[in-house]
């Protein structure tokens, strides 16, 4: 079984990479782009036996060390 974390910082958390991606993107010539945020991507292989535990699994594991809650939000996509 698959899972996808997607890892973003929470909604008003300063996101200095994000700025700077979109101020790189307009020294290059891309005008209209308001607004960037970056985030973390995490694709996991796990040997679950169903959809709901692999789910909790990766809840435990984005709880324990993927994601600083504190900061940042992540979701999970299970295939």
């Amino acid at each position: 079984m698959k899972a996808r974390v997607t890892i973003m910082l929470k909604d008003g958390v300063l996101d200095p990479q994000g700025e700077a991606i979109r101020h790189a993107l307009g020294g290059l010539g891309h005008r209209g782009v308001g607004s960037v945020r970056q985030g973390k991507l995490i694709e996991l292989d796990l040997d679950a036996a169903d959809p709901d535990t692999a789910r909790a699994e990766v809840a435990r594991m984005c709880e324990g060390l993927l994601a600083n809650t504190v900061i940042e939000k992540y979701s999970i996509e299970i295939a």
